[in-house]
């Protein structure tokens, strides 16, 4: 019998010993072709035991041809990030948190305190001081005495510096700010840090511009201040609202009563140390702090000349009522349910990151959310499936972390409104879709959700929900589109997204909004004016047209 010669010139190996090999080859293969399939195929009953124990079903083909629809990529937990705190150690809040009346801190008269709660623990931070009708009188004078004395009669240019001079010590102290605002707030930190603080630096900026330029912002005219402003700002962005309502103001050469939102009044305490590092003349600001009580005083206050108010809709139509009569000037900044219009040309993948942006940004607590989302119905299909792989990846949690998504809700009572329009929503029909995030064990979170089946008579397509909660419905043509989107009680913002800038002007023209995005969501700018339409109020903060609302032009 003849010996088998191998390619290399030695002997071969027996032909029993090739089969075996071969068949060690084939299954090797399989084992890497199970392992592609698991990774893209997770979900899949088949491909999870390929990924997890493929020793044990070697002579099975796991290879599963799925459609591109229900791919998914799964690493576990490989990309998870570490947490990274910000430290906070260095921060020293104040047992208790006073007045700030005619340049000092003073108790009020009532001599009563509320706590301040951290949302995101649960945990006590500070005692506010509440303030009543005598405190808000108090404080009214102050503002009253300063303006006829010092500030009315300052010129312009004197004026911007103190302005110039806030703006720099809010850069300086912008960490301790952010920090403070994460914490009163729930808010995460990235955004206090990264969004939050450096525009309320630039709204003091530009308005310290436009102090000593008023006659060229308005040429032909004669503008004069109006007196003593009294503002009421909400909890959702303190310290933002707070400048954007301040600085104008004070550039315009009004005195100020602020009031700031009852579970979110620290940062406007440290604030007011920033005034007085400024050495801003007593009396120019003046902070009251307390619930709807303190700001009805501050609103039917006789010797206030303007009142600008940023807040609830029913609230506002209250001050509306309240307001009218006299002779007093007056600004309302509103709810909203703003639609976020996606054509079938838009960029998708750039449209889904304005979604999350438009909804989930600040926990969705955003007077001017994209919470109606409009899906034209040639594209629905991939928007959905692209926007539940998105918000699966959004990380819930510690908002001083780095890496945290989506905050804390700012307070237990706003947590109960969502949760009781989310479960509306359910009752009537619509399909709800939840990130499967854990949440933590203590303080007041909610997962980012999405509705599907959405109707216009629905209440989460009517009413603020003010939280992570999109409604999302359909339309065909661009005239169901605009019909769609009117069709609400608000008319505070909306956005669009498609290929075609005349499509865009098309639109946005008939939308029946105070601002409109186009191919972007959420960008704000101090030289931008910024208001609504209908129930989400009247008037206009930031730009020229802002400054309007703080003078008497004659």
């Amino acid at each position: 019998m003849k010996k088998r010669r191998s390619k290399r010139g030695g002997p071969a190996a027996p032909r029993t010993m090739v089969r075996k090999n071969a068949k060690r080859k084939v299954a090797s293969r399989k084992i890497r072709n199970s392992r592609q399939v698991g990774a893209v195929a997770l979900n899949h009953p088949h491909a999870q035991v390929a990924a997890t124990d493929l020793s044990r079903h070697l002579p099975i083909d796991y290879r599963i041809a799925l459609p591109p629809n229900k791919r998914r990529l799964s690493f576990g937990d490989r990309w998870d990030y570490a947490p990274a705190p910000e430290a906070h150690s260095y921060i020293k809040l104040k047992p208790r948190y006073e007045l700030f009346i005619n340049g000092r801190f003073v108790r009020p008269k009532s001599r009563k305190y509320f706590e301040s709660i951290n949302p995101a623990t649960e945990e006590k931070l500070a005692e506010i001081a509440e303030a009543d009708a005598r405190d808000v009188d108090f404080a009214v004078k102050s503002a009253r005495r300063a303006y006829d004395k010092v500030w009315s009669k300052m010129s312009g240019r004197e004026r911007g510096k103190y302005l110039y001079r806030i703006a720099r010590l809010i850069q300086e102290r912008s960490r301790e700010l952010a920090v403070l605002e994460t914490m009163d707030g729930g808010k995460t930190i990235k955004e206090s840090r990264d969004v939050d603080l450096p525009l309320v630096a630039a709204h003091f900026f530009y308005h310290a511009g436009w102090a000593d330029k008023l006659q060229y912002a308005f040429p032909a005219r004669n503008p004069a201040p109006l007196g003593v402003a009294g503002q009421i700002i909400p909890w959702n962005f303190p310290l933002l609202m707070a400048a954007w309502k301040l600085a104008p103001a004070l550039a315009c050469g009004n005195t100020i009563v602020l009031k700031p939102a009852e579970t979110t009044s620290i940062t406007a305490m440290h604030l007011a140390e920033i005034f007085q590092e400024a050495e801003l003349p007593e009396g120019v600001v003046n902070i009251v702090t307390g619930a709807g009580e303190t700001g009805r005083a501050l609103v039917e206050h006789p010797n206030v000349d303007k009142i600008a108010f940023t807040g609830s809709t029913d609230v506002g139509k209250r001050i509306l009522h309240a307001v009218a009569g006299t002779k007093k000037k007056l600004t309302l900044e509103l709810g909203g349910k703003a639609a976020n219009i996606i054509f079938e040309d838009a960029p998708i993948d750039q449209a889904v990151e304005g979604i999350i942006s438009g909804i989930y940004f600040n926990q969705g607590h955003v007077c001017c959310a994209g919470s109606r989302l409009l899906v034209q119905e040639g594209v629905f299909a991939p928007v959905i499936r692209k926007l539940r792989d998105r918000i699966s990846t959004l990380r819930v949690g510690n908002p001083l972390d780095k890496n945290t998504d989506i905050g804390a809700i700012n307070s237990r009572m706003q947590l109960e409104k969502i949760c009781e329009l989310v479960d509306s929503g359910v009752q009537q029909g619509a399909k709800l879709v939840q990130s499967p995030a854990r949440l933590p064990a203590k303080g007041y979170f909610y997962p980012p959700s999405f509705f599907t089946g959405v109707t216009a008579s629905h209440r989460i397509a009517q009413e603020e929900i003010f939280g992570p909660v999109l409604s999302v419905m359909t339309f065909r043509t661009p005239e169901e589109a605009i019909e769609r989107a009117n069709n609400t009680p608000y008319g505070l913002s909306a956005g669009v997204w498609t290929d075609k800038g005349s499509k865009i002007f098309k639109i946005v023209n008939k939308l029946r909004a105070g601002v409109v995005w186009a191919n972007t969501y959420n960008k704000f700018d101090p030289t931008s004016p910024f208001g609504g339409y209908k129930e989400s109020g009247f008037g206009r903060e930031g730009g020229i047209h802002g400054l309007a609302a703080y003078l008497a032009l004659n």
